[in-house]
């Protein structure tokens, strides 16, 4: 049975509502800093701060409700929320599977490893003979088992906490996206060090079901996004949670 987790919070545009508005349900994990996380009772984050504005243009009002990552995905397919705003990457399957906005950031695929061991394992390479942690229902298990030695690599899924049991010892190494590799590098008191360099360039989207309603919400939202681009909102989102602007291509 789908599991709702942590907290429900309901967030109103502060523009005047037009008599089309709507309430867009915006599930995220609030358990992946900086993009969506609690902090005294309060959900926030680079996701939360986007979606905000995103209803702010459109005249919606949007409720965020924080559940298993690895459930978002069922619980857009079945209507249980209109949208995921967690860093969901586009992939073929994905892409075939809902509608995506364009990409708001642009990021690429990290080794982490315990600090003094990124001279042993520098990077995607390494990973051979490794035990390697993934968030369950990413995509980056998905990019291990296409690379050509992924029958040598001990690929482990994990709801939570896979920086703790690297750190421990518990498994060689995880992957995550760069930028939020980075941020819990600087946020933690793990040790832990970036591996190399990227391996795999990923665009992050918002994705929402593949039917009538669901295009009209994303070309809607889609619009406004264009809006954040142009005049420097979606930037300054990204500096301010991240510390750089990830909202363009990398290349």
């Amino acid at each position: 049975m789908f599991r709702f987790l942590s907290v429900t919070a309901l967030m109103a545009a502060t523009a005047a509502l037009p008599a089309t508005a709507e309430t867009i349900r915006v599930g995220m994990s609030g358990g992946y800093f900086p993009f969506t996380f609690v902090r005294q009772d309060t959900l926030q984050g680079f996701e939360v701060d986007l979606m905000t504005a995103l209803a702010e243009r459109t005249g919606d009002t949007v409720e965020f409700t924080t559940m298993s990552f690895s459930g978002l995905i069922g619980a857009l397919e079945s209507g249980r929320i209109d949208t995921i705003a967690n860093q969901i990457t586009i992939t073929p399957d994905r892409a075939a599977r809902f509608a995506f906005s364009q990409p708001y950031v642009y990021d690429g695929a990290q080794v982490v490893v315990t600090r003094g061991r990124e001279t042993e394992i520098t990077g995607v390479e390494s990973l051979r003979g490794r035990t390697v942690a993934v968030n369950l229902g990413s995509n980056f298990e998905q990019l291990l088992r296409e690379l050509p030695y992924a029958d040598e690599i001990d690929i482990r899924t994990y709801e939570s906490n896979i920086e703790q049991d690297t750190a421990l010892g518990r498994v060689d190494a995880f992957v995550m996206d760069r930028v939020s590799s980075m941020q819990v590098i600087n946020a933690s008191p793990l040790p832990l060090e970036l591996a190399g360099p990227p391996f795999s360039e990923i665009q992050n989207a918002l994705p929402f079901r593949n039917d009538a309603e669901g295009q009209a919400l994303r070309d809607r939202l889609d619009a406004a996004l264009t809006e954040l681009k142009a005049d420097g909102t979606l930037t300054a989102i990204s500096e301010k949670w991240l510390g750089l602007d990830v909202t363009v291509p990398t290349r």
